[in-house]
Order: structure tokens, then sequence, then C-alpha cells
């Protein structure tokens, strides 16, 4: 193990636990209000369901490394989508009534850089990988 993959492995955990607390709070906080939002924005209302159990599944997917760049890839569809209806209106650093898209953003470069990075060896696709290859 080096730092690289040290570095990869926190900022994979932290990323996937942001998505899994985000993912969870939808349920929390009653995912009909969220369908009622998302209708709001003109989403169809049942993809508050798609998002809450991505975020939930692939945040611990995440945490773990398995799957690691197709939930990337989600999570990156789920910022675009987040940034381009929701957050944009109101800027980086949103207008006092709404929040920015400044988190969002780096929550899409770090969905990003796992799309295209390369499998942590801190990661269980790693351990599968290598036992496979025994």
């Amino acid at each position: 193990m080096n730092k690289n993959d040290l570095g990869n492995f926190i900022l994979r955990a932290i990323l996937g636990f942001i998505f899994f607390i985000h993912g969870l709070s939808k349920f929390q906080g009653g995912i009909s209000n969220t369908a009622g939002f998302f209708d709001s924005i003109g989403i169809p209302g049942f993809m508050a369901y798609v998002v809450a159990v991505i975020e939930l599944a692939g945040g611990i997917a995440l945490i773990l490394g398995i799957g690691t760049k197709i939930v990337s890839i989600l999570f990156a569809v789920i910022m675009l989508g987040a940034i381009f209806t929701a957050k944009l209106p109101a800027g980086l650093l949103g207008n006092g009534q709404m929040a920015g898209y400044e988190l969002d953003l780096i929550l899409l470069a770090a969905s990003i850089y796992f799309a295209l990075g390369n499998e942590s060896q801190l990661s269980l696709e790693s351990k599968f990988s290598q036992s496979k290859a025994n």
C-alpha cells in the first residue's frame, strides 16, 4: 500500500458516506416530499426513489469498493442532474434563499475521478480480482 492508495480510499469512503447520508435523508425526511420537490422542478417524482436508492446502495458499495466505476458514473449523472435542474439558477455560492452548487461540483469531480481512475488496492474489488487471478 502506498500514499496514493490511502488517499484514494479516504476520498472514496467519504464520497460514499456523503451519498449514503443524502439517500438516507431523502427517506427520513419523507420520500414523498422529495418526490414532490422533483415534480416541482420538472423531474418525474418517481425519480426521487431511484436517486435515493442509488445514493443509499451506491454509497455503501463505494465505501466498500464494490462496483466503484459504475456507482461513480451513476453519482456523476445524479450530480449533473442536480446542478442543471435545481442549483444552477442560484449560482456557485447560492443566493441567500437557495444553496449554490459548489458542493455538487466537488461531488461531481470526485465521482468522475473514480469513474476514470484505476482500481484501488484498498477495495473489495481488488480483493476479488486478486483471488480470481490465483
